[in-house]
């Protein structure tokens, strides 16, 4: 994996100028599957249903981001408004907070 590791409030993030190619090259494209069904989440209503069955809660702490909560952890689960940001950062937080329920597999 190459790019820049940038630290700025507090906060460690990998920097990947070349995302843009890397994620257009074939077979690189990450997807979030609901196991059970072996579906293939599109939208965030899909995921907003499958996340109320597991016991996850609409978290309204803020307006910028999506958020659940679910009510038996301490685990926040922390998404962008717009589907079209949402990467495989945000599906692997899923996928560990949810084990056996979702994974993330190669498009």
């Amino acid at each position: 994996m190459s790019g820049v590791w940038v630290f700025k409030n507090g906060v460690v993030r990998l920097e990947n100028p070349g995302n843009c190619h890397v994620s257009s090259t074939p077979g690189r494209r990450k997807v979030l599957v609901y196991v059970p069904s072996d579906e293939v989440i599109t939208c965030y209503a899909n995921l907003e249903r499958k996340l109320y069955n597991l016991g996850w809660e609409r978290y309204y702490d803020d307006p910028q981001l999506l958020q659940y909560h679910k009510t038996s952890t301490i685990h926040l689960i922390s998404l962008p408004m717009d589907f079209s940001r949402f990467k495989s950062m945000h599906m692997y937080d899923i996928v560990v907070k949810n084990r056996n329920e979702f994974e993330v597999r190669d498009l």
